[in-house]
């Protein structure tokens, strides 16, 4: 009940962030241009610097076992992720796309440390790694229709900024080297920017969307069903294999998962030519439904382990 109540806490005031953005926008003080420059400094320091923190921790085997098993099971959850998703939207790529990949960076990191702690991050980095990887790669074959190996770029993998983070962070976990605590501490201090500028960005979201319009679109809530229900469903009985003891990498997993659809559809709908109106209304509609449904999903969880 005490983390439920935490995650109720923590979305609320996410969703307040978010109608600060809703907010600026519509009153002209923040651009379309601006909203542009607030995405890049997500993109660019504040979710890699959230990364690279929690690779921040003391390597020992525990930790070193748990990241091999954090890394198994996120790999997993996403694939089992895409393969119901295809299921329920065969003919329908941004549907099959939004319902495959969750917000962890952005949305789930707050929650996990919120209810985890900050140490936990350190048991999704894998699963943000392997969440961009699958978004590059089987997303981009989804919205164009191209197999997977034609899209596929190595070179501009491995130059993206959440790669690069995670490159760092395992550099610095495994040979122990420590920072200073200047830097430590700036990276602490923009990794905080993720939560607000996140959320400031999913408000500008809602604030250029016409809401008639996604009221009546049904599939969007189809969407959200299959992103914020039955997918962390699935993912509770697959992680209820891993023992008792990984209690606190099982819930990161879960919230990682139980996240709503990542914004990152709108960015490569756009990019490709596809439906990006659509695509914005999936993140929003799923946003807003996952006040409900992610602390009733970790309370399932903490019932069942």
């Amino acid at each position: 009940m005490e983390m439920m109540m935490i995650l109720v806490r923590q979305i609320l005031q996410m969703f307040l962030l978010g109608g600060l953005g809703f907010a600026l926008f519509k009153s002209g003080k923040v651009t379309a241009e601006g909203s542009r420059a607030l995405g890049n400094i997500l993109i660019y320091l504040a979710l890699p610097s959230v990364i690279i923190n929690g690779f921040l921790v003391e390597r020992t085997p525990e930790h070193l076992w748990g990241m091999l098993c954090s890394a198994i099971a996120a790999a997993a959850i996403l694939l089992l992720s895409a393969l119901v998703s295809r299921l329920f939207f065969r003919k329908d790529a941004i549907a099959a796309f939004a319902g495959a990949f969750s917000n962890p960076g952005f949305f789930g990191v707050p929650l996990i440390i919120a209810t985890v702690g900050q140490g936990a991050v350190f048991y999704v980095a894998s699963f943000i790694a392997f969440l961009n990887i699958g978004q590059w790669t089987y997303g981009v074959s989804l919205l164009t229709g191209q197999p997977i190996r034609q899209g596929f770029q190595l070179k501009k993998l491995i130059r993206a900024p959440f790669m690069i983070a995670i490159l760092i962070g395992l550099f610095f976990f495994l040979t122990r080297i420590r920072l200073p605590e200047v830097i430590t501490g700036c990276l602490a201090t923009v990794a905080s920017l993720n939560t607000p500028l996140a959320m400031f960005t999913v408000g500008i979201y809602l604030a250029q969307t016409d809401f008639r319009r996604m009221l009546r679109r049904l599939v969007s809530y189809r969407v959200s069903a299959v992103r914020l229900c039955l997918i962390p469903l699935l993912s509770v009985l697959l992680l209820s294999l891993l023992p008792e003891a990984m209690y606190d990498m099982k819930i990161a997993l879960l919230l990682a998962v139980a996240c709503p659809v990542g914004s990152n559809v709108a960015v490569y709908a756009q990019l490709h030519g596809k439906d990006y109106a659509y695509a914005v209304e999936t993140v929003v509609i799923s946003t807003l439904f996952s006040i409900l449904t992610i602390p009733a999903i970790a309370w399932l969880a903490q019932a069942l382990w």
